[in-house]
């Protein structure tokens, strides 16, 4: 999507990357915008990590997932799940590139597991050295989406190290609790994996950053909100209760209170289809096409 009037820019473009590097990343997001209206958006917990390379402006988070780290400017970002909103702000004008990390791809493309990141934010090159701001430079470099996105396939795909892969068992239970929409309890899980439920809650965590558990309510969680944000109307919140697992509309408001700091409905008026800002930005209104998850 790219509209321009005068004296207003909001371009918003997605693409899926490379064949070889879908292993590891669901898609890319460029936006650029000016002309807007302060504002400040709830990033909201995703089952991806999220890996931000801006254009001009740094991204500006006023609070975090986690409440003791401090508020930033970051020219670049990489985050781990969280189960928790970060508020990000911005003054009229923000651009950049999110990556939609699979966190269990951490291993292979950043050298550590996603557990390191687990509800943090960090400047990327904390994580991958010099190649963060490199990086960044070549997108900023480049002519346009299509061109920044394919310097993201090659570099991503030069850092992309195979052998860095989870035991089996934690990349089957996620798998499988992506497919189930997050309905899977953790003793099936386990009974399938072989494992105790103690070990797989530890491993599982060490790997992605959320106990089993927690990433069943994350993964509720983001299709729900997709869901209410997509449609035209809206669905209705006790059909999408029942639609996405939760035991009924009361359960799903709770969740929604905990997960984005705000009731659905008071989210959908700040920050759905027409008046979201930041969706391109740490799991904002619009998430991946079905076709895209994993």
């Amino acid at each position: 999507m790219t509209t321009e009037t005068t004296g207003t820019v909001d371009e918003a473009v997605r693409a899926r990357p490379a064949t070889a590097l879908r292993p590891y990343v669901g898609w890319y997001s460029g936006y650029r915008q000016r002309g807007l209206a302060p504002a400040v958006h709830r990033g909201l917990p995703s089952p991806y990590l999220t890996f931000i390379l801006t254009l001009d402006e740094p991204l500006v988070i006023a609070g975090h997932p986690d409440p003791a780290q401090p508020p930033g400017s970051y020219p670049t970002l990489l985050g781990g799940l969280h189960t928790s909103p970060a508020l990000i702000t911005h003054e009229g004008a923000q651009s950049g590139v999110q990556i939609a990390v699979h966190p269990l791809a951490a291993r292979a493309l950043f050298g550590l597991p996603a557990g390191e990141l687990a509800g943090i934010d960090l400047p990327a090159e904390e994580v991958l050295g010099r190649l963060g701001p490199r990086l960044r430079e070549r997108v900023q470099a480049a002519g346009g989406w299509e061109e920044r996105f394919a310097v993201l396939d090659r570099a991503l795909l030069r850092a992309a190290r195979p052998s860095g892969r989870v035991p089996p068992e934690v990349g089957w239970a996620w798998r499988a609790l992506r497919r189930s929409g997050g309905a899977l309890p953790v003793a099936e899980l386990a009974r399938e994996t072989g494992w105790s439920a103690r070990h797989l809650q530890e491993r599982f965590r060490r790997e992605t950053g959320l106990t089993p558990k927690a990433a069943a309510r994350v993964i509720r969680f983001d299709r729900a909100r997709r869901l209410l944000a997509a449609g035209s109307p809206p669905p209705r919140l006790v059909e999408l209760a029942v639609r996405c697992g939760y035991f009924d509309q009361a359960h799903l408001a709770r969740e929604f209170r905990a997960l984005a700091g705000a009731a659905p409905s008071a989210w959908l008026a700040m920050e759905g289809p027409e008046e979201a800002k930041f969706r391109n930005v740490q799991g904002g209104a619009v998430g991946a096409a079905t076709e895209w998850e994993a």
